[in-house]
């Protein structure tokens, strides 16, 4: 998680729980309104994609399934 995530988390914490509420509300609207699929992503996740796309495992359709621990 980012610096700047966990300040807001620890912002919103100091909140009265109506007002916690609010903030995440507010957040998730922010979000939806940027990305209403949840098809962007972040840099951080981007380099985790780019990390396991280069990593070496096999896509599940490259196995033959049926042969597995024969």
């Amino acid at each position: 998680m980012s610096t700047i995530a966990m300040d807001a988390a620890r912002l919103i914490d100091m909140l009265p729980e109506q007002d916690q509420s609010f903030a995440y509300e507010f957040i998730k609207k922010l979000i939806l309104a940027w990305d209403p699929d949840f098809t962007k992503v972040t840099p951080e996740e981007a380099k985790k994609l780019e990390e396991a796309e280069n990593s070496g495992f096999v896509d599940d359709d490259d196995v033959d399934w049926d042969s597995v621990g024969i």
